[in-house]
Formats: structure tokens, C-alpha cells, sequence
């Protein structure tokens, strides 16, 4: 048989189609039985919020969810569309590489001993679009290479706006490709794809303007870490070689990588996987590198180990029972997940899995119609409002955490004055009335009769570093501004939680100092909107070094929000 006939025959198409129905099951029953993991439960209140941007990510997740969730609102409904664009992207791989007629067989073996395949094909995470779009990109992108058409750059620009609206590595995926074929430039209708995707995207860039470039600010400042840490550098590759399968990765790359480049197609591949890898690499030498962001670069990568394996005449004999025992270690994992076997339950990131909706179910009977508050990060309350099914449960940040959307949403203001319930982890002296022991966990039980927080006040700082010697005084012009729909007030006369304003001096995780702002402080009054100037003196921590420092307003018995960008501060 001819090799352009090779995967267009009847038995090829039976092999991908039994595949892809496998496949299809496998991840659904995975989708409905799981719980959802904490990031999950947060990317459905994004869901219950529609907006052009959110303070981690695009808002494509969100909609993703929205149209699961509005079919049915259970664990599979809010997974739906990474199930259905999984099966979806598999199929868009096998059309690209008809070209190239690849074996069914080698496919079927490559793809399904992918391990991230794997989790993202049940998991909905903003990856899941990303990667959806990434592979939709190339199967058009492929066709433009060899037919400059207006339909074909149309649908290229919405394509690119959908990737760039799933997250922010799609940037690496569009300059990769360009990079590859510098010749683009030259068309006319690659600037009119560039001009139409800027102009779908511009809601989300003037949201990031309007909300003063959250997202910028978490990912360019917040997140990175202050030091090198040799461990994510050496953790990276490993973790890369696991993504591409615990027997098999090491084979992958090193067959995508002698891939001979024949055509510009093969050419984009192989600079967007090289330079996803590298720029990563990179990456890891200021922060730490999670293994799942190179999402995008396990496209190309299969691609280019099929293409190889054709123009070496076919893949190795011994890569079939290395592959098939590749598989079954992945599918026995998956198993041991869906049932809840051994270390599944209490394993890392795992047991997140399990016994929340339990927990859930127990802290509504405690809280009633109330609001509940947790200080513990977002993704367990976020789980309590999905499995009460309402926006019930507000993530108070803590000055040591970080901060998410639940800055931006409304549910703070609703708060206000209101009897809620605290839950914590560690009981607290003199508040705390009681208990709950769960599979979850255990949590402890307080009331807070007059909620008062001002999580959502943001103090601008002129300069965020500062060099100073050894307990020199620092004089901070703070800008404050009123972001809430009703008036605030930092005075302390009438309430019954006093508020204070700190300023906080970090090492790493550890708090070394705190300091607090005087009485001057407590007879500021804000209209909705208005602004105001505050003048606060901090004292250098005596020893040298480098620091964090913040602002903190901080209410009873809630330990302190995080009201300002981190200041490097360097005591030399």
C-alpha cells in the first residue's frame, strides 16, 4: 500500500475511532466520579462571575464551565468541555498528520502514553482550552502555509483571540510560529490576523486596565521568587520527561528532537516544542516551574515523534511492550483515582479529591443561611460554594498568602456587618465553639457577630524597592482609594473589632517584624471612589539582608489582609 494511503485506510480510521471512544469513556467516567480539586471549584466561581478577565487568568475557563455547568451542575457538568475537546484535539492531531501518513498504531501507542494527556483529559483547568486552541491553531495554520486565503486568516484571528483568552502561554505558541517562518511577514493577511486578534482581545486588556493589571502584577512581581533555588532547575527536565510518560518521555524527545525538518510545518513544530522547553528551562531559574505549564509544547512534540518514526521507516520493535506497560501503569493509576484505593486518599495534591462535598454538607448544617469565611486560601471555600451551590463562603486572604479574585468579586461587600461563620484550621482561644471531624479533615467552628474587613483597600507606594541601612527611618506616601460602593471608615469609635494598619517585614515565609501605623491613621474617612494620602514611618530591620514588606489592615480575629505589592527592601 502506498505511504499518502497509508492512514486513509478503513482499518486506520477503525483504530483512531475505537480509540477516541475509549478514550471519551475513560475520561467521563473520570470526570463524574471524581470530586473537584480545589483549582477546579475556583475556576467554577469565575463561572458564576462572567467577566473579560479574573485576577490569574482570561476568562475562556469560565466559559468553558459556564456551558457544563448550565447543563448540569454536578462534578461532569463543569468537566464537560475538557472531556469533549480532549477526544476533539486527539482527532484534530490524527487530520493534521494524514499528511505525513503516519501508522494508526504508532498513534494510538504515542498519544495514549502521554501522562499529561492523561490528567488534562478530565481536569478543567484554563490549560484545557489552551490546548484545545493550540492544536486548532495548527491544523488551520498547517492549510495557511500553503494557501493564503482571507476565510483561512479570519478563522486564524479568532482562533488566536480564543488562545490568548485561554492563557497567557499562548503568546509563546503565536511568536514560536512566527519565529519559524519569518516569510509571514511578508503577507498582507497575516498583519490583518494580527490586527483582528488585537481587536478581539482589547476587552481583556482594558479589563486588566480598568482593575489596575492584577494579573501583570501576580505573575511579573508577586509570584517570583526572591532567590535561586538550584532544586526547580534540576526538578524541571524530570518532571518534563514524566509528563511525556513514566517509561516512555525520554523516547519521545529524543525522537521529536532528530526529526528531520522538511517543510515549514514541521519547522514550527519543532521551534515552538524546543523553544517552549527552553524558555521554561529558563524560567526555572527565577521560580519555580510547575510541570503542567509546558502544556502547550506535548502537541507539537507527538507530532514531530510520528513524523520521525515515518521517516525512519516506522517506530522501533521494542517500543510496542515498552509502550503498552507505559499505558498500563497510567491506567492503573487512574483507576486506583476513580476508586479511591491506598495512598489515592492521601496523597499530595490527591486527596483533594475526596470527602469534600461530606465537609461541605456539615459546615452548611453548622452556618445555616450564613456566610462563612476561611482563611486558609481559596480553593476549599471556593469547593463549599460549589457543593452549597451558592456564593456563601468568602476566601479572606491573609497577609502570609497571596491574593486571588476573591479580592475583585462583590462578596466581601455583602459580608459587612453581618454575623458569619469562621472556619479554621487551629482553634482560637476565647472564640471558638466547636468542631467538625471529617474524611476531609478537621476545622474549627467560630462566630464573628460584625464582620468588618477591608480586604479590597490597596495602598500605592511610589518606589516598590527600597535600599536602607540598619534600622534607618523609611517615610511612606501611601495612596489609598475607596474601591468599595459604600463609604469607609478606619476609625475605631462604635465598632466592635478595632482596626489596625501594618506594615510587615517578611523573609522568605517567615514574618520578622511588625510595626503599626498611629492613631492619625484610624480618622480617615472615604467616600465611594475617593482618595486619599497617608504618611507612614517604618523602622529597617536591624540585621542585614534582603526583605518583603507590605501593608496590612488588620481587623479581629481575622489575621490581616495583604493591602499593597510586595516592596523589596534591601538592609545593607
Amino acid at each position: 500500500m502506498p505511504d499518502s494511503a497509508v492512514n486513509k485506510s478503513p482499518q486506520s480510521n477503525k483504530i483512531i475511532l475505537y480509540f477516541l471512544l475509549f478514550w471519551t469513556v475513560l475520561n467521563a467516567i473520570q470526570a463524574y466520579t471524581l470530586e473537584l480539586q480545589g483549582d477546579e471549584a475556583y475556576y467554577w466561581l469565575y463561572s458564576r462571575y462572567l467577566d473579560w478577565g479574573y485576577f490569574d487568568h482570561p476568562p475562556m475557563v469560565a466559559l468553558f464551565i459556564r456551558l457544563g455547568d448550565s447543563i448540569m451542575h454536578n462534578e461532569f457538568g463543569v468537566r464537560m468541555l475538557t472531556v469533549l475537546t480532549s477526544s476533539a484535539s486527539i482527532y484534530l492531531l490524527w487530520l493534521i498528520l494524514k499528511k505525513y501518513a503516519v501508522d494508526a498504531m504508532a498513534f494510538v501507542l504515542v498519544i495514549s502514553g502521554v501522562f499529561i494527556f492523561h490528567i488534562y483529559g478530565f481536569t478543567i483547568t484554563p490549560d484545557s482550552p489552551l490546548f484545545f486552541f493550540t492544536v486548532l491553531f495548527y491544523y488551520f495554520y498547517q492549510q495557511y502555509i500553503e494557501k493564503d486565503r482571507l476565510g483561512l486568516a479570519l478563522i486564524l484571528a479568532l482562533i488566536i483571540a480564543c488562545l490568548l483568552y485561554s492563557k497567557y502561554n499562548a503568546v509563546l505558541v503565536i511568536g514560536f510560529t512566527v519565529l519559524s517562518n519569518i516569510k509571514l511577514l511578508q503577507r498582507w493577511s497575516f498583519w490583518l490576523i494580527l490586527f483582528l486578534a488585537a481587536v478581539l482581545y482589547m476587552p481583556h486588556i482594558l479589563w486588566q486596565i480598568n482593575h489596575g493589571y492584577p494579573s501583570v502584577n501576580y505573575h511579573l512581581f508577586e509570584r517570583s521568587g526572591d532567590s535561586y533555588n538550584i532544586v526547580n532547575t534540576f526538578s524541571y527536565l524530570p518532571g518534563q520527561l514524566l509528563m511525556a510518560g513514566p517509561l516512555i518521555g525520554w523516547f519521545l524527545f529524543y525522537s521529536a528532537f532528530t526529526t528531520r525538518i522538511k517543510d515549514a510545518f514541521i519547522r514550527c513544530l519543532m521551534v515552538n516544542c524546543v523553544g517552549t522547553l527552553v524558555f521554561f528551562f529558563i524560567s526555572s531559574i527565577k521560580d519555580e516551574v510547575q510541570p503542567h505549564w509546558t502544556f502547550v509544547l506535548f502537541a507539537p512534540l507527538v507530532m514531530l515523534v510520528l513524523i520521525c518514526f515515518k521517516q525512519k521507516g516506522g517506530r522501533p520493535k521494542w517500543l510496542l511492550p515498552l509502550a503498552i506497560v507505559n499505558v498500563s501503569i497510567i491506567l492503573v493509576v487512574r483507576i486506583i483515582i476513580i476508586f479511591g484505593f491506598g495512598f489515592a486518599r492521601t496523597y499530595g495534591h490527591l486527596k483533594s479529591y475526596y470527602g469534600f462535598k461530606e465537609w461541605a454538607n456539615v459546615v452548611k448544617q453548622k452556618a445555616g443561611d450564613n456566610y462563612v469565611i476561611m482563611s486558609e486560601g481559596f480553593q476549599n471555600p471556593s469547593k463549599y460554594d460549589f457543593y452549597t451551590n451558592s456564593l456563601k463562603c468568602f476566601a479572606y486572604d491573609p497577609r502570609y498568602y497571596r491574593r486571588t479574585q476573591f479580592d475583585i468579586w462583590p462578596m466581601e461587600d455583602s459580608l459587612q456587618h453581618k454575623k458569619a461563620l469562621y472556619l479554621t484550621y487551629y482553634p482560637i482561644k476565647g472564640l471558638t465553639t466547636d468542631s467538625i471531624k471529617v474524611a476531609a479533615g478537621t476545622w474549627y467552628i467560630a462566630w464573628v457577630d460584625d464582620v468588618r474587613t477591608y480586604q479590597k483597600v490597596n495602598f500605592e507606594i511610589p518606589s516598590y524597592k527600597i535600599t536602607a541601612s540598619p534600622g534607618q527611618k523609611i517615610t511612606f506616601n501611601l495612596t489609598l482609594t475607596n474601591p468599595y460602593p459604600y463609604p469607609i471608615s478606619f476609625s475605631n469609635n462604635g465598632y466592635q473589632h478595632k482596626l489596625l494598619l501594618e506594615a510587615i517585614f517578611f523573609k522568605g515565609i517567615t514574618g520578622i517584624s511588625t510595626q503599626k501605623a498611629d492613631s492619625t491613621f484610624n480618622k480617615i474617612s472615604l467616600k465611594p471612589g475617593a482618595s486619599t494620602q497617608y504618611t507612614f514611618t517604618v523602622l529597617a530591620p536591624l540585621q542585614k539582608g534582603n526583605f518583603d514588606l507590605f501593608f496590612s489592615l488588620r481587623t479581629d480575629p481575622f489575621p490581616g489582609s495583604k493591602n499593597s505589592r510586595i516592596v523589596n527592601f534591601a538592609v545593607k
